[in-house]
This record gives structure tokens, C-alpha cells and sequence, in this order.
């Protein structure tokens, strides 16, 4: 049961660090596929298309499993709400969707 919470503390970090991370460009590296070249940070174009989306989801793991083991000491006395691992998600989905609307309202 411990194991659920703690997966539902890590949902949780990640969605919030991935929104916060890809929406105000704190992406851990950038990926150029034309050249097959990482930069750290957030990178223009080089020589073709850059990638920021695999810096986002790295920032959002490394957040998520600091969470989880910052939180490890407390699991047993406070262990997160199970409630944590969907509604926290299912909320940044919606926070996602408002951000890009204008992407989808053109």
C-alpha cells in the first residue's frame, strides 16, 4: 500500500515539474535529431529542428523521484493520499489544455 502512495506522490511531482517545466522552458537538455546532438538547457534551432519535449520529461523523473525520496522517511507517518496520483495528473492535463489552446483554436 506504501508502494501505491509513494507511485502517487511521483505522479504527482512529475505532472506539476513536466507543466512547470515545459511551459516556462526549464527543459534539462535539448535534443538537435538532424545533428544527433544534446545541449543542456533550453537550445534554439541549429541546423534543423530542436527537440525540447526529452528535456521536459527528465525534469519532470528527476523532480519526481526527489520527491519520493525526500519523502521516504515519512511514509510511514505521512503517507500521501492515494487520491494524489490521479487528481494532481488529471488536473495538469487540464492545465495543459488551457495552455495550448491557442494551438488548438486557430
Amino acid at each position: 500500500m506504501i508502494a501505491l502512495r509513494m507511485s502517487g506522490l511521483f505522479a504527482a511531482a512529475f505532472a506539476i515539474a513536466y507543466t512547470v517545466a515545459f511551459e516556462g522552458h526549464y527543459e534539462l537538455f535539448s535534443y538537435h535529431p538532424k545533428l544527433g546532438a544534446f545541449g543542456w538547457g533550453q537550445e534554439a534551432m541549429r541546423d534543423g529542428p530542436v527537440m525540447h519535449w526529452y528535456g521536459a520529461i527528465a525534469t519532470g523523473a528527476l523532480v519526481g523521484a526527489a520527491a519520493c525520496a525526500l519523502a521516504w522517511p515519512l511514509r510511514r507517518r505521512l503517507a500521501p493520499p492515494i487520491w494524489l496520483g490521479w487528481a494532481v495528473p488529471l488536473a495538469c492535463v487540464g492545465a495543459w489544455g488551457w495552455l495550448l489552446r491557442g494551438f488548438f483554436l486557430r
